[in-house]
């Protein structure tokens, strides 16, 4: 029997200025609470969705976030809470923010394949550069255009990294050091990386031909939708001392955002894995709320040949973006006649925000090894973690929040609150607040266009249609996500960048 607004709201309790708890009882079989962040503005966007499918019976297809943070706590094995940070918005099984860990040495814990997302390692890159804004100022044009020639762009777009079958087999194993080993990375982007830019557990034989064939000619392409590669500039800094560690020294100063993941290889990857888990489900009796939620037990072998198929699709994730990389200090070094070391263009970090990883974390003062699942969330570890580079011991591992087209980004940083109320993870980026449908509706491409024009950004985009889904009315405000996050101590704010040029499929 379905409940009116007012009895739903009835499971939703305030615990702060910027949480909420989804109390056991909300949605069957809760296992664990829920809990999601929000401001006031992105409260009242996250109960309009609810009331919304409360009055319709559903929403756009996909459940209300709050359902699907539930839902994720009525998973067996899970640990701790389902978290939904301030970013959220209906996702296919888990919301897009929702994060949520698994008690490795349970044998009913599984993993699902809708808690990383079909963009397996999506993620955000940033290097800093030591230009200033009056550098670039008078070549902003012919910079966008030079970046626009040289990161192939769009759906369908073909890589122009040269790659035969066995290329892409290194690739999928090795992740990083393939690129390494090729000459399109340089030995410290390893080192800025999340994994090093490799999952040791990666298969390729784990990785469909039918995945294969899709991701070989994709390799170093951004894609279409989110993605893109932007020029931006450093407008505030919040956290000098962090700021400094990661070579960021002034306002004004240039960086380049790459935001891309694993394209058609991923998709594939989560496609196939969920065919097989249905199968496994009905095998191992496994009951969910949302058959979107298709899992498998950790241990089982349909569990473990996603695990090592979607290792090989963020190592693919990683080859891709240290392609664009290469493409991108290509770019530079071409306009400003320089080589990209001359311009110091170096990796600050890059962090995925679709991906399911082996971490230790503790619970009631014990230690365990749980599988954390984040999707559209980022991993946000604290100052002297073992797994963060030697260089931002002192400050927590940066964290990278793109914006949407045409507004800011930023840099965080990882606190101890956020390892022990969210398993070190803070937000991903501004989060849909309309669908890619509703934004076509209501948005017209010449009037971003023009906005863009008018904030003195150039752009460069392969299909104007996708303008319309990507214009910054269609998502949540960013600073309004990030601001959350920093309130609520689960992450500090270091740097704010500022779009001047942006490069998208």
């Amino acid at each position: 029997m379905s409940r009116s607004y007012q009895q739903e709201l009835e499971y939703i309790e305030r615990l702060d200025v910027n949480s909420f708890r989804i109390k056991k009882g909300f949605v069957p079989n809760m296992k664990v609470e829920g809990v999601f962040y929000v401001n006031d503005p992105l409260e009242r966007l996250m109960l309009d969705e609810l009331r919304n499918s409360c009055r319709t019976g559903g929403y756009g297809g996909f459940l209300p976030g709050v359902k699907q943070i539930a839902n994720v706590a009525a998973l067996p094995g899970i640990v701790g809470r389902s978290v939904g940070l301030p970013d959220i918005h209906s996702g296919y099984g888990f919301a897009i923010g929702n994060m949520a860990a698994f008690d490795m040495a349970d044998p009913k814990a599984v993993v699902s394949p809708g808690g990383v997302g079909f963009d397996i390692n999506c993620g955000v890159r940033l290097l800093r550069t030591n230009l200033t804004e009056k550098d670039i100022q008078p070549v902003k044009e012919q910079l966008a255009q030079c970046m626009f020639d040289h990161i192939p762009v769009g759906v369908g777009s073909k890589g122009i990294i040269p790659m035969a079958a066995r290329d892409l087999e290194e690739a999928l194993e090795m992740g990083m050091d393939w690129s390494l080993r090729e000459g399109y990375a340089w030995a410290e982007d390893k080192e800025h990386c999340e994994e090093y830019g490799r999952m040791l557990q990666a298969d390729p034989s784990k990785v469909s031909a039918r995945a294969k064939k899709r991701g070989l000619p994709q390799l170093g392409t951004l894609g279409a939708g989110n993605h893109y590669a932007e020029i931006q500039v450093v407008e505030e800094i919040y956290d000098k001392f962090a700021a400094k560690k990661m070579g960021i020294e002034f306002e004004g100063q240039v960086c380049c955002m790459i935001h891309c993941g694993s394209r058609g290889l991923g998709h594939q990857v989560a496609t196939d894995a969920l065919v097989a888990m249905e199968k496994a489900m009905k095998r191992d009796k496994i009951e969910v709320n949302d058959r979107q939620l298709a899992c498998a037990h950790i241990n089982s072998q349909e569990g473990q040949d996603y695990l090592k198929g979607m290792a090989g699709a963020a190592n693919y994730a990683w080859v891709n973006r240290s392609s664009m990389t290469f493409l991108c200090r290509q770019a530079f070094a071409k306009m400003f006649q320089t080589t990209p070391d001359d311009l110091d263009m170096q990796m600050i970090y890059d962090v995925s925000h679709n991906i399911a990883k082996v971490e230790e974390h503790f619970i009631d003062g014990k230690q365990k090894t749980l599988l954390v699942h984040r999707k559209g969330s980022t991993r946000a570890f604290p100052p002297h973690h073992p797994l963060i580079p030697v260089d931002y011991q002192l400050t927590g591992q940066p964290v990278l929040i793109g914006g949407t087209m045409g507004t800011c980004s930023y840099v965080l940083t990882g606190t101890e609150v956020g390892m022990e109320s969210t398993f070190g993870t803070t937000c991903h980026g501004a989060g849909r607040a309309l669908s890619r449908a509703k934004s076509r509706r209501n948005i017209g491409y010449d009037q971003v266009l023009q906005s863009l024009q008018e904030k003195g950004i150039s752009i460069r985009v392969a299909s104007p249609k996708l303008v319309m889904e990507e214009a910054p009315e269609s998502y949540k405000n960013v600073t309004d996500v990030v601001d959350t996050c920093h309130k609520a101590g689960i992450s500090k704010k270091a740097i704010k960048l500022r779009p001047v040029a942006v490069i998208k499929g």
